[in-house]
């Protein structure tokens, strides 16, 4: 049997779809006008975890568990998605005595979320609620309770979890955030747990990819600009950084633009102090290599000494732009 298409009626799809959104976009903000000290008190519960944070949840509200877990792991606090059906059935074995569960239910009545409940209770375990229902069982058993605001479901019929995902995949993220301020979880930190992918490209660190120890175009002030153009050659960076004989800190740098500008018929006799260019940009081997893409395309250069602190400035790497290029940084 042929099956005919029904005519669609584009207006009307944008129109529903602005209906949808309109309505979560209120939902939000009454969110935002709801966060109380009991949102203080739960991330005061959680900071204090010294396990896992468990993360439970059934149906839509479990696959937005599972978000929130995902992303507290990802920002440093450890975090684990527990299935409520499943942890009757042997998984409540996967939470210990130092986690903190955080429970989403817009009802507060799912009946699969009772042997967790249970299991919190009877080992004292922290038990943040999400629901929209204050009075329900399970913000009654919980320790904290965010509640929802007031909200209207964006199924045209008022049934399918909609607004209410959305406002629980929010506080999910303010919860995380938050943690991560708190825990001043940095850049690199971040890097660490996205090693893969795009993300992990942007989050490299300039350490991972930067040359080191012989590889190094190094040469002292007094050394004749004969040397140390054969040290620019060899090393191929098209530089030399010129470090002090006594402590090794790094007191400028040699590049083709500055052989340019001392073009004589003496150059080759100058020393190298006569020619460098002083006090040249550094930037630390904890840095990401993305920062020093970025420095090296504002001040038109190619080559970056890394060092380990600003105050000795002692050179233990150099980072070329090729390199950012190789490792897929743009």
């Amino acid at each position: 049997m042929t099956v005919v298409a029904k005519s669609v009626k584009p207006l009307s799809d944008v129109l529903e779809a602005q209906r949808v959104i309109s309505l979560e976009v209120a939902a939000l903000e009454a969110l935002k006008k709801t966060l109380n000290d009991s949102f203080t008190k739960a991330i005061e519960v959680l900071v204090a975890t010294k396990g896992r944070v468990i993360v439970t949840g059934m149906g839509k509200s479990g696959h937005v568990a599972r978000k929130i877990a995902a992303t507290l792991s990802s920002t440093g606090t450890p975090a684990l998605f527990v299935h409520p059906a499943e942890a009757s059935h042997g998984d409540l074995g996967m939470i210990s005595i130092n986690d903190t569960v955080i429970a989403l239910s817009n009802s507060g009545e799912t009946s699969e979320l009772s042997d967790v409940l249970g299991d919190t209770k009877r080992r004292s375990l922290p038990l943040i609620a999400i629901t929209s229902n204050p009075q329900s069982a399970l913000a009654s058993a919980a320790d904290v309770v965010l509640p929802l605001p007031k909200f209207e479901e964006a199924c045209p019929l008022k049934l399918a979890p909609t607004t209410s995902t959305t406002l629980m995949m929010v506080l999910g993220d303010a919860l995380a955030t938050t943690l991560l301020s708190r825990k001043n979880f940095s850049s690199e930190d971040f890097s660490a747990f996205h090693p893969g992918g795009r993300l992990g490209q942007q989050l490299l660190q300039i350490k991972d990819i930067m040359h080191k120890e012989n590889e190094l175009p190094l040469a002292h002030p007094q050394t004749l600009m004969r040397d140390a153009m054969l040290v620019m050659t060899a090393k191929r960076f098209g530089c030399v950084g010129i470090v002090s004989e006594d402590t090794g800190r790094l007191l400028g740098m040699i590049t083709d633009g500055d052989l340019r500008r001392h073009m004589s018929g003496n150059l080759l006799e100058l020393k190298a102090q006569d020619v460098m260019t002083s006090n040249p940009k550094t930037i630390r081997q904890n840095a990401l290599a993305q920062e020093a893409l970025a420095i090296m395309n504002t001040k038109k250069i190619t080559s970056l000494f890394v060092v380990e602190n600003t105050q000795e400035n002692k050179p233990i790497g150099i980072l070329h732009i090729h390199d950012c290029l190789r490792a897929g940084i743009s």
